[in-house]
């Protein structure tokens, strides 16, 4: 029977060009030309991600179709509903036994399953400000877990290999299971924080640093512990809101200097005060020069005014976005803490600059206090970057490990709640079409 069904797969062609040996993947049909089978990582995912396309449909005997459909019905334990993945069809394809018919339905289960688990249900448009690209579809193709189901018959066990690994997934998954269907609202609240991780790469990595923005906190990770813990103040509702990034950690500059953006030089005669008053320029830390064309440049020097504080670490992106000190430290003690431009303001900043330069292993100890106290711009190179991870939990634990919900300081959740309500959607962008709002305008107090 299997050897009936079979597809020839030779000639087969995936996104990368490469032809695809029958031996392979087990044969199966394949659903359309543009069908995709993924044998190997896309080297170029990150840079230009393609969109998810349906792998082929493989040979799936019934026992392993069983499998799949008990799966499927538990699938609630994951905060995902199981009339979103054609169970009754694969009930029905079960009873008519192997053939073309169990194929599809077994195939499509599967992959819709995968997908959600490993990328998240939310659909891009309903990930506001969100603009992480998730490396798992490459790491983990849906093609190699559904033939390694496929040919083990062990199916759950394949499916969960793509679970956040971060132990406040697992949290999040208990609060369900503990929380009464009857309390719909707490629900639909879970249900979107954990769907937030599985936007998230699977593994964060050894060593990492991550901000959850409502909480206004940012953690120090190592092996999933919390070394250490800094508040934080994060952007404004509205254009200045901080965004969701995955960023690394390339340098960490101590004594800043800050180029003070055309907003303030101009709009608000910062460069004709700075030309036109060199000793007052001077006393506050300024230093401007004028083009040939007029264009007025002023550029705040390092020390204890500086909009910067005494350091800022060195995460390119195209949002500007990045961890830094303040002067106006005495902001930290407030509970809402939503004040600044975007950026990240980090709370015992110093402290935090030369743990990271020593982790990262670009200055010893007492290298980074002399850097530090120095006085001096300096920027110090690690050899091992971090992560960084800007999230936006409204649900989570907090940094004592206790289950908490946090204000939904942007108004993020009615979107990814709406779209657990909405039919599911299929072939999702990776890629977000949002606007890229660059951050210029961070002072000094608000």
């Amino acid at each position: 029977m299997k050897a009936l069904r079979s597809f020839w797969l030779a000639g087969l062609t995936i996104a990368l060009g490469a032809p695809v040996a029958a031996q392979q993947i087990q044969a199966g049909r394949v659903l359309d030309q543009d069908a995709e089978v993924v044998t190997a990582p896309l080297s170029s995912a990150l840079t230009l991600p393609p969109s998810p396309v349906l792998p082929a449909v493989m040979y799936w005997p019934v026992e392993s179709a069983q499998n799949l459909l008990a799966y499927g019905e538990r699938i609630g334990a994951e905060g995902l509903d199981p009339a979103d993945y054609r169970l009754t069809e694969l009930r029905a394809a079960i009873a008519a036994g192997e053939g073309a018919q169990l194929d599809a339905a077994a195939s499509q289960t599967f992959t819709w399953l995968v997908e959600d688990l490993r990328d998240g249900r939310t659909p891009m448009k309903s990930r506001l400000q969100w603009f992480v690209i998730d490396p798992d579809a490459d790491v983990m193709p849906t093609g190699q877990l559904m033939q390694r189901a496929t040919q083990t018959g062990v199916v759950g066990s394949t499916i969960e290999t793509v679970l956040p690994t971060h132990p406040d997934y697992a949290a999040l998954r208990e609060a369900l299971a503990a929380t009464p269907k009857s309390q719909t609202a707490k629900r639909d609240l879970i249900r979107a924080n954990m769907d937030r991780w599985r936007w998230l790469q699977r593994d964060l990595g050894v060593q990492y640093l991550l901000t959850n923005v409502p909480e206004f906190q940012l953690r120090l990770t190592v092996n999933n512990n919390i070394i250490r813990s800094y508040r934080t103040i994060v952007g404004k509702p509205g254009r200045t809101a901080t965004p969701q990034l995955a960023e690394t950690v390339e340098g960490v500059i101590f004594n800043p200097t800050w180029t003070v953006p055309q907003s303030i030089v101009k709009g608000e005669g910062l460069g004709a005060k700075v030309i036109g008053n060199p000793a007052w320029a001077r006393a506050n830390g300024y230093r401007g020069s004028r083009a040939e064309n007029g264009f007025v440049t002023v550029v705040q020097q390092p020390g204890p005014g500086n909009s910067l504080g005494q350091m800022k670490l060195d995460m390119p992106n195209p949002h500007s976005i990045f961890l830094h000190d303040t002067p106006s430290r005495n902001l930290f003690a407030s509970d809402s803490r939503a004040l600044s431009h975007g950026c990240v303001r980090v709370e015992r900043a110093l402290e935090l600059a030369m743990t990271i330069a020593i982790l990262g292993q670009g200055a010893t100890r007492e290298e980074a206090v002399t850097i530090s106290t120095s006085g001096e711009y300096t920027r110090v190179p690690v050899k091992k970057s971090m992560p960084v991870y800007i999230t936006y939990f409204t649900m989570a634990r907090d940094i004592d490990g206790q289950m908490r919900t946090f204000n939904d300081i942007y108004g993020r959740d009615g979107a990814v709640i709406a779209s657990f309500k909405a039919p599911r959607v299929d072939n999702r962008s990776r890629v977000t079409d949002e606007e890229v709002i660059e951050i210029v305008d961070d002072l000094q107090t608000s």
